[in-house]
This record gives structure tokens, sequence and C-alpha cells, in this order.
């Protein structure tokens, strides 16, 4: 008698023995949290790969290496955000600073340019965040669900058993909170995931606003020389 109860009792057992909508409430979670997992991967493979890259032309740029990079500007093969930011940047000051316009005019048309490639840049690194962000907040709710109709389930296949025992809702019982662990299960990961990766994409947008100030400045100076 133990080893059957057990045996009903089991994981599997209890997802296979669930109602349609249990299994595709659980299906639905499954997809939610693979998807998730493979996006948490990419992104920290991402964000570790632009902040690498990002000190690499930063320690050139500020090291003296100005006309090594200025030389590649031209150049359509991408090396990092930064930099995307930088050539657009020099690109617009170089073209405009050829028509002879007002010098503020000139620097502000570069400002325009860098904010513009910023944004792009920072657009591909904020890929996907929402998906995080939905599966961390929806996911237990789609668990909830599951268990609410699980429970009920449970509840009106008792209402022909003229005297209901605890073995008998048990499983009924079990196979609806798996829904619930399940949604918590996608979206504890997704929710830490997507705070860590708004306080990451926080700092870097906040190094590339300091570097474009800083870079408006040079221009400018730039500009007074001539």
């Amino acid at each position: 008698m133990d080893i059957a109860l057990s045996q009903d009792m089991s994981f599997i057992t209890l997802i296979l023995q669930a109602s349609w909508v249990v299994k595709g409430v659980l299906l639905l979670l499954l997809f939610a949290s693979v998807a998730s997992w493979w996006l948490i991967f990419e992104k920290i493979f991402t964000l570790r790969r632009e902040r690498l890259q990002a000190e690499v032309f930063e320690r050139e740029f500020w090291g003296g290496g100005h006309t090594e990079i200025v030389k590649r500007a031209d150049e359509e093969d991408r090396r990092s955000s930064l930099e995307e930011v930088f050539r657009a940047g020099w690109r617009e000051f170089r073209s405009k600073r050829k028509l002879n316009v007002a010098p503020q005019t000139v620097i502000e048309s570069a400002r325009r340019a860098m904010r513009a490639a910023y944004q792009r840049e920072m657009d591909q690194v904020e890929s996907y965040l929402p998906f995080l962000a939905t599966v961390g907040s929806v996911s237990p709710y789609i668990g909830l669900f599951g268990t609410v109709w699980g429970i009920m389930n449970a509840f009106r296949g008792l209402s022909n058993v003229a005297q209901a025992t605890l073995a008998q809702v048990a499983p009924g019982i079990a196979e609806a909170l798996i829904a619930t662990a399940i949604g918590l299960f996608a979206a504890i990961p997704a929710v830490i995931a997507y705070n860590r990766f708004t306080h990451d994409i926080d700092r870097l947008a906040s190094r590339y606003d300091i570097f474009m100030e800083e870079f408006s400045n040079i221009l400018q100076q730039e500009m007074g020389r001539t």
C-alpha cells in the first residue's frame, strides 16, 4: 500500500496525471524558463564583452592612441560600442567643420551624432531585457492559475464521493501545487538577472555618457585652435 502511494505521488506521475490545463501551464512555464536561462547566459557574455571592449578602447584613447583610432574611424569593421559612438561624433565633426559653420553648431552636431549612435548601441545591449521582466512578473501568476485550476478539479472529483479522505485529495492538490513551484522556478532567476543586468547596463551607459562629454570638450578645444 505504501509503495503504491509513493509511486502515485512521484513528481513525474503527478505531472502525467494532471489535467490538460495544468499540463499546458507547465509547458508554458518550462518554455519561459528555458528561454530566460538562454537569455541570461547570452547577456552575461554580451555585457562582459562590452565592458572589456570599452576598457580597451578608453585605455588606448586616453593613453595617447588618438592618431591610430582616428585613422580607423572610416573603417567599416565593428570594434566596440564605445568606438562606434566615437566614430559617429568624429565623422560628424569632420564633415561639419569643412562647411565653415559656427563652432557651436559643429559641436552640437557632433554631440547629436554621438547621442544617436549611443542610443542605437544601448538598444542592442538592452535587447530582450523586457522578456526577462515579463517572465519574472507573470510566471508566478501563470503558476497560480494552474494551481487554482488543479485544486478546483481535485475538489470537483470529490463531489461524488461519500466520505473524502486526505489520501483521495492529496494527489490532486500536489499536482496543482507543482504549477506554483514551476512558476517560481521560472520567475526568481529572471527577476534576479533582470535587476543585475539593469544595474550593469546603467553603469555602462554612465561610462559612455562620461566619454561623450569628455570627447565633446576635446572637440571644442580643437575648434578653438582653428
